[in-house]
């Protein structure tokens, strides 16, 4: 008791008293300590799932009776396949897995029934969009699983295999897993560095005085920060040709698309991150609360992107809240360049999220500049 006494009484007690006090009088330290792993802690248990399911699937019918429907009917009735209608043919089915609307695509021939009623082998084409190779090969185990408890049905639980796939896995044949990483991370690399050295060569201005020394100069406004942009737009053009050299050469990405229109792509997505890490900027005081507001930030970004886990696989809000980040949407278009050939005018939607959020952020960013530089 005389220990404890003495410590109550001491200096040090004093001292911890005192910063805990001044902690506590800080709202915006708080506010970084408790909300920012709160979200984070939802994110990750509720955003990032391994589970695969509600993936995207369609079918071409060309036989149309009872025994094709049922075998529909079979690969409907699960939480696994999100069923998006029937296409006419194997072209549109094919076009619609390249776009990336559908993950896999079902082909029954014509001749299904009469084979199966002849106890012969009837063959089914499934198309897989092999992109992401851990939710291409367990699609590929579901279906397969699927298809079997209708071949003991179709055979009255005889040891026979009326029903056989052919399997065929687009974009990535060999399911190299590097090949759905990749491009993922590259938009990580831009997201970053790019968020973070923009904020810091803002709020650095701010923390050495060197603003107020600008602010003298005959330079406009707008001038002192395009000057401060270009730079740091030329240094991540740096890092993506130095991110893609690495992806090709160390990691063979076949880059299919073209590659001007990749770097014109991912120039926006650049300017993206420019305009969050100033708006950042304007937002705090010290280079300190930019790390901490800046990972709050990034976090999020990351998880909601489809980068790591399958947007597929989220809730269905956070997979409607993944519409807001400009990650998913540059990652989509670097997927589909690298690996699916698809040209500019298949990605238009995502290309428009990358220019409205631009033109949001930047205009955003330069508004709160200049107000802070009057």
């Amino acid at each position: 008791m005389k220990l404890l006494s003495n410590l109550l009484n001491s200096r040090l007690f004093a001292l911890i008293l005192k910063e805990i006090r001044q902690i506590l009088r800080n709202k915006q330290l708080i506010f970084l300590l408790l909300f920012p792993p709160t979200m984070q802690l939802l994110l990750f248990g509720l955003a990032l799932s391994p589970d695969v399911k509600n993936l995207t699937l369609s079918v071409v019918d060309y036989n149309q009776t009872r025994e094709s429907w049922e075998l529909v009917s079979a690969l409907k009735e699960n939480d696994i396949f999100n069923f998006k209608g029937y296409q006419t043919d194997a072209e549109t089915l094919s076009q619609q897995v390249r776009q990336g609307n559908l993950a896999i695509g079902v082909i029954i021939p014509p001749d299904f029934q009469r084979k199966i009623n002849q106890d012969k082998t009837a063959e089914i084409q499934v198309f897989i969009d092999g992109i992401d190779a851990n939710t291409a090969g367990i699609a590929q185990g579901y279906i397969t699983q699927i298809i079997q408890q209708y071949n003991i049905k179709l055979a009255n639980f005889k040891d026979k295999q009326l029903i056989q796939t052919e399997v065929i896995f687009l974009y990535n044949q060999g399911l190299t897993s590097s090949w759905f990483f990749v491009p993922g991370v590259i938009g990580l690399v831009l997201t970053l560095t790019g968020i973070l050295i923009s904020a810091l060569t803002v709020i650095k201005e701010k923390d050495v005085g060197t603003l107020e020394q600008l602010l003298m100069t005959p330079a406009a406004a707008w001038e002192i920060l395009i000057a401060k942009i270009i730079p740091i737009f030329v240094l991540l053009l740096g890092d993506l040709l130095l991110a893609s050299t690495i992806g090709k050469v160390v990691f063979h990405l076949p880059f299919r698309g073209n590659f001007a229109v990749f770097v014109f792509l991912s120039s926006l997505y650049i300017f993206v991150c420019i305009g969050i890490g100033i708006l950042l900027a304007t937002l705090v005081k010290t280079q300190q609360q930019i790390s901490l507001i800046s990972f709050f930030f990034n976090v999020p970004i990351i998880q909601l992107s489809g980068a790591i886990a399958p947007t597929e696989s989220m809730p269905p809000f956070f997979k409607a809240l993944s519409f807001l980040d400009p990650l998913r949407h540059y990652i989509e278009i670097s997927r589909s360049l690298i690996l699916k050939d698809i040209g500019i005018e298949g990605l238009w939607r995502p290309t428009l999220a990358l220019v409205g959020f631009a033109v949001l952020l930047l205009s955003l960013s330069i508004s709160r500049f200049r107000r802070q530089l009057g």
